[in-house]
């Protein structure tokens, strides 16, 4: 029996477990064989430090101590593939522990969305944005009433402040225009010409007695 089969229990009538709890599995079966390969590290250093040190003094001493190296370096390569077997499958059980959530995610987003449109109409729908697109043209409308009839007010307040200017200036020049000189009031004398013609017409003597 493999050292997978044996961490998830393979036998024969086991329930399977599920990919979050095989997922953990794995993660803890990878600390464990990491602190495995750094315990096999450090005695491998032991060793080649025994057999440095025995290697004139004591030669089989020196050689236990490679066999020994040489043991615990087999460990380490198998528990190097053994770690990268396991990663494999703790990626693609990641992988399709992701892809069954975000499938499951979907699913249950797509039940909601039927559900909710269960009970629309349509025809109502339809009508509800006619509706609405109606109203709109209303508030566009008041809107643009209310724009004119202020731009008029603003108008008239414009026209009135324009012409309280125009009177201030008449009342200015009428103050100017009171040294001017006073205008005539005695008759222009007659003309020699129409004098002597209405001496000689009765009708023309008469006129101009009168005028005077």
């Amino acid at each position: 029996m493999s050292l997978i089969t044996k961490l998830f229990g393979g036998g024969k009538g086991n329930k399977a477990p599920t990919a979050g709890e095989a997922i953990q599995k794995l993660r803890d079966t990878e600390e464990m064989l990491i602190k495995k390969q750094d315990f096999l590290e450090k005695k491998i250093e032991q060793e080649i430090k025994i057999a440095r040190q025995n290697g004139t003094k004591n030669k089989r001493v020196a050689i236990q101590a490679l066999k020994r190296k040489k043991r615990y370096e087999k460990q380490l390569l198998q528990i190097d593939g053994t770690l990268s077997t396991i990663e494999m499958q703790r990626e693609a059980l990641e992988g399709a522990n992701t892809n069954t959530n975000v499938l499951q995610t979907m699913g249950e987003a797509a039940k909601a969305l039927q559900a909710a449109h269960k009970h629309m109409d349509v025809d109502k729908v339809h009508d509800m944005m006619d509706d609405i697109a109606e109203q709109q043209d209303v508030a566009r409308e008041i809107s643009r009433s209310h724009f004119k009839s202020c731009c008029d007010e603003l108008m008239a307040e414009l026209e009135e402040l324009e012409q309280e200017a125009l009177d201030e200036k008449l009342l200015e020049t009428g103050e100017v225009s009171a040294d001017l000189p006073e205008v005539p009031t005695a008759t222009p004398a007659q003309p020699a010409r129409k004098k002597k013609e209405a001496e000689e017409d009765p009708d023309m003597a008469e006129l101009a007695a009168w005028a005077l």
